[in-house]
């Protein structure tokens, strides 16, 4: 007969070098591997390792006490990611028809109205939100983060998307491949930043 509930929690080594190595990708198959299980077996070892509640104990307690060192929890990493996905041009530019010089007669101004993109200042814009930005011959070029695929991680943290489309006993019409993402139509990614804008994520 088993002992106490002590016992039956009881990691053994492997099991918690197996919880040291999925911390470091998420990735049970080949935190098996690095745990020493067989290759052949890593990922169904893997798989029902993630299955076993006292496994799962052990990786909530791991990562619980990592975010509390780090200060990095699910709520930052959404709420970054949130800024990426719903972040908008006109959050750094300005842009319209004003009057200005649109050339030079016997050396004379031409004013006219024309159309102006205008960059906001630095102290006015998110710099977390530009992954590059260059200044060559006097012009400015930057470069947002990958609002979709902020989009995508942000669906599927909420359950959104899925490899496989489910099944139950009632009709979900909400559940889409991940790979049905790039075939929606504007009005639909449109409903889709709507659908997400309205969680409980915020800044």
């Amino acid at each position: 007969m088993i002992g106490g509930g002590e016992d039956v929690m009881k990691l053994t080594e492997k099991q918690k070098r197996f919880v040291q190595e999925y911390l470091i990708d998420l990735n049970a198959t080949q935190a098996a591997v690095r745990a020493g299980y067989s290759k052949k077996t890593a990922r169904s070892v893997g798989a029902e390792n993630l299955t076993k509640p006292n496994i799962q104990s052990e990786i909530k307690k791991a990562m619980d006490n990592r975010s509390e060192r780090t200060s990095i929890t699910q709520d930052r990493v959404l709420n970054e990611l949130a800024k990426v996905g719903f972040s908008n041009v006109k959050d750094f530019l300005s842009f319209g028809t004003e009057k200005t010089v649109v050339g030079y007669h016997k050396g004379e101004a031409v004013i006219d109205y024309a159309h102006v993109i205008h960059m906001k200042d630095s102290e006015e814009v998110d710099g977390a939100l530009i992954s590059e930005i260059s200044l060559k011959d006097g012009q400015l070029k930057f470069k947002l983060h990958d609002k979709m695929k902020a989009l995508q991680d942000l669906g599927r943290h909420l359950g959104m998307f899925t490899d496989k489309v489910e099944h139950s006993g009632e009709t979900n019409h909400n559940i889409k491949t991940q790979s049905d993402l790039s075939k929606l139509s504007v009005e639909e990614l449109k409903e889709l930043e709507t659908i997400l804008s309205k969680t409980s994520v915020t800044e």
